[in-house]
């Protein structure tokens, strides 16, 4: 996906840059299974490397990332791979 570099902004700090780079490192058949619709209880459930305090596991990072955080950056992933956020009803 790429997304690392693609996605760079000019106040990007480490962290960003890291999130970027664990979206890509995600494999597509799990992005695949994403639902933007999931509560974030879920979303920490399916990604599974969040720890107890609710934060990203995100080892060489200057600061936490959140749900809200990881969730907007994700969306700003999936779109840049090509992938459609449908809903499940």
């Amino acid at each position: 996906m790429d997304f690392e570099r693609a996605g760079r902004q000019p106040d990007d700090d480490e962290t960003a840059v890291n999130l970027r780079a664990y979206f890509d490192r995600t494999p597509e058949s799990k992005l695949r299974q994403y639902d933007p619709a999931w509560p974030d209880e879920k979303v920490i459930e399916w990604d599974d490397n969040f720890k107890d305090d609710g934060t990203l596991f995100l080892p060489c990072s200057e600061r936490d990332v959140d749900i809200h955080e990881y969730r907007r950056v994700l969306h700003l992933a999936l779109s840049h791979g090509g992938f459609q956020l449908i809903q499940e009803s």
